[in-house]
């Protein structure tokens, strides 16, 4: 009897045991079966994120290596002039004072700024912005590499807020053009010289593309970031993690003149055109057709992603020798569909003077397409919001 109580834990034990390896194999998925009785192989459900890699991406630092010494540091002097008071011209006034000018009635100090640049051709020419050279009598580039160079003005288009400056030294790193390919949501460096502490890499993500109707500039086509960027980045480049340029940071919005996460940097198409067109003809040619431009009225029955509205037609413009009318809804130039007002005006402003190119508009019932050739823009003011800075200089 003592005996037969000594064995039955461990018989129990074992029925347990068997009682679970009999639970798993019933509860256990079964491979599905065809209409035909053949068996398929289980579903494979995959994870949206591979946790098994290890390769992923931990360092920027090959891409800052290969962009970085492309990225100059850019110092501006201007004179100021003061004006004389009219006493100075009192003959006994000069000569109780003689040549010893109070300062504050002559020439005053030079006002040094500063700024970023990207070298963007080997033969030295480097891109900015327009609002870091401005009114500068002197521009100084520092490189990476430690040296200095005095530059020149090849050009300037305050229109985008782009120059074209140059330096005459030998092995000079570029950084190549990204043209397209690039998401919401790519991670992206921005590089400069923020208040001048020197260069400073910081890292974001692309918070949109195509941004415009900004007020910035006249041609806007901006790359949104968060990247930090700051007085003294203007000019400076924002770049992939692969180390391509993908635009030039030139504004940021902020209520407190410093970074908000919101800054916003010219794509690279627009940076290569503006350069190609400085060095091709020493100035920006645009095309241009002579109208104004208004968000469509409700009793037009389109929405605002279907074409813009004609508020006034030039006498003797391009657009009024082709017979576009005020009140004319323009809905493609071309094969392209125009979603906005700035749409239309950057695509016009692609266009070579004296091209042809047939626009589709909607005049009331019926839709007509006029055939324009395209005049070449002479003018344009620039009207700028307050409330976004280009960054200081």
């Amino acid at each position: 009897m003592r005996r037969t109580f000594t064995w039955l834990p461990w018989i129990l034990l074992i029925i347990v045991i068997i009682g679970f390896i009999g639970w798993q194999q019933i509860t256990k998925p079964k491979a599905p079966i065809s209409a035909d009785g053949v068996k398929l192989p289980a579903e494979k459900v995959e994870p949206l994120i591979d946790t098994t890699r290890t390769g992923g991406v931990v360092s920027y630092h090959a891409a800052v290596k290969v962009a970085a010494p492309a990225v100059v540091n850019i110092y501006t002097t201007q004179s100021i002039q003061k004006v004389k008071h009219p006493l100075f011209n009192d003959p006994a006034f000069r000569e109780f004072f003689g040549d010893q000018l109070p300062d504050q009635f002559g020439q005053g100090p030079d006002q040094n700024s500063l700024g970023s640049g990207v070298i963007v051709r080997p033969d030295g020419y480097i891109l900015t912005n327009n609002h870091v050279i401005a009114q500068a009598d002197k521009i100084i580039v520092a490189l990476n590499d430690g040296r200095k160079a005095e530059a020149k003005v090849i050009g300037t288009d305050p229109d985008t807020d782009l120059a074209v400056i140059k330096i005459d030294l030998d092995k000079l790193p570029v950084l190549p053009f990204k043209l397209s390919g690039n998401e919401v949501g790519d991670v992206v460096l921005a590089i400069g010289n923020p208040f001048g502490v020197g260069q400073t890499v910081t890292q974001g993500i692309i918070s949109a593309t195509g941004r415009s109707d900004l007020s910035i500039s006249t041609y806007e086509d901006f790359i949104q970031t968060d990247a930090a960027i700051n007085p003294g980045n203007s000019g400076g480049a924002l770049i992939d993690v692969a180390g391509n340029l993908i635009g030039v940071n030139t504004a940021i919005f902020s209520q407190s003149g410093g970074s908000m996460g919101i800054g916003f940097a010219i794509s690279a198409k627009v940076c290569q055109q503006v350069l190609n067109s400085i060095l091709r003809d020493g100035r920006v040619v645009r095309g241009w057709l002579g109208i104004g431009l208004q968000s469509i009225k409700q009793d037009n029955f389109l929405s605002s992603k279907e074409g813009v509205e004609v508020a006034y037609v030039e006498p003797e413009a391009p657009a009024d020798q082709a017979g576009i009318k005020k009140g004319d809804i323009i809905l493609k130039v071309g094969n392209e569909k125009i979603t906005s007002s700035s749409h239309l005006r950057n695509y016009v402003a692609q266009q070579a003077p004296n091209s042809n190119i047939d626009i589709t508009v909607k005049r009331g019932n019926e839709k007509l397409v006029l055939n324009v050739v395209i005049g070449e823009l002479k003018k344009q003011n620039v009207d700028a919001n307050k409330q976004y800075i280009p960054l200081p200089r």
